[in-house]
């Protein structure tokens, strides 16, 4: 009798005591993505009652596989990851910047040029496979617009974040790197930075979602939306975010082309 009493006991201060997980896909390194979001649940917290522990891992193909998984209860991920998520475990998008996203390729050649000659053989870097607008896109719009397929006819390293990326193509590790503008502006070290430049953007596309895997109860959802629709101008600087609007999955649905090819 006094085990089902404890057991009853422990039920109903889980069911009372909401801790949620949020997974964020590494675009920059563990310690810097820690001290922007640690504010930010902080923050969901306050406005909400309910405890948002901060996850991410040290890769992006890291991070999908436990995203895949279903592993986190929310998650901030690229618009390639949340079709891949939504289809292995009926992630649903639920809130996302206002801004599209666009991707970029960066270069410190001034005479960089999309034709096929130029680019023949260069050495490209890509933050991961399937980082979304900084991979995906400038793949997919090199190969669909300027018959230039990167990965047959030029050469192909993944460094891990888009920090990596700028570094990389300023140190002379590649030609020609892919990233996006938000985490461009947010490179830091002057350095690197004034010798590169952005050579191409990509058309624009739905960006980040926030989205929540099924078993979050869909009141906590809507309070976490609510949180960050409401957010306050400093934090939402942070995430170098101007406006949260709501989305569902639907909007997502124009991914898919990309994806396939």
């Amino acid at each position: 009798m006094k085990r089902v009493l404890a057991l009853l006991l422990i039920f109903s201060v889980s069911a009372f005591a909401v801790e949620l997980t949020l997974g964020v896909v590494p675009q920059q390194s563990p310690l810097k993505l820690s001290k922007k979001w640690k504010k930010i649940t902080q923050y969901l917290y306050n406005e909400t009652g309910i405890k948002v522990i901060f996850k991410t891992e040290r890769s992006i193909p890291s991070f999908e596989k436990k995203l895949y998984l279903g592993v986190y209860d929310i998650a901030y991920i690229n618009p390639y990851h949340f079709i891949v998520a939504n289809k292995e475990q009926n992630y649903e998008a639920f809130t996302r910047a206002s801004k599209q996203i666009e991707g970029i390729l960066l270069s410190k050649d001034k005479d960089f040029s999309l034709k096929s000659n130029y680019l023949e053989n260069k050495i490209f870097l890509f933050p991961a496979p399937n980082a979304f607008a900084a991979t995906l896109l400038t793949k997919y719009e090199l190969r669909k617009l300027y018959n230039f397929d990167i990965d047959k006819q030029a050469k192909v390293l993944y460094v891990n974040s888009h920090d990596s990326v700028y570094k990389g193509v300023a140190r002379e590790v590649g030609h020609i790197g892919g990233g996006i503008v938000r985490t461009y502006n947010n490179f830091k070290d002057k350095n690197d930075k004034e010798k590169i430049s952005i050579v191409y953007k990509t058309n624009a596309y739905p960006s980040h979602p926030i989205a929540a895997h099924p078993r979050v109860d869909k009141n906590i959802i809507k309070k976490l939306q609510k949180a960050f629709l409401d957010m306050p101008e400093d934090l939402k600087k942070i995430l170098s975010i101007k406006k949260f609007i709501v989305t569902d999955s639907s909007e997502y649905e124009v991914i898919k082309e990309i994806k396939s090819n």
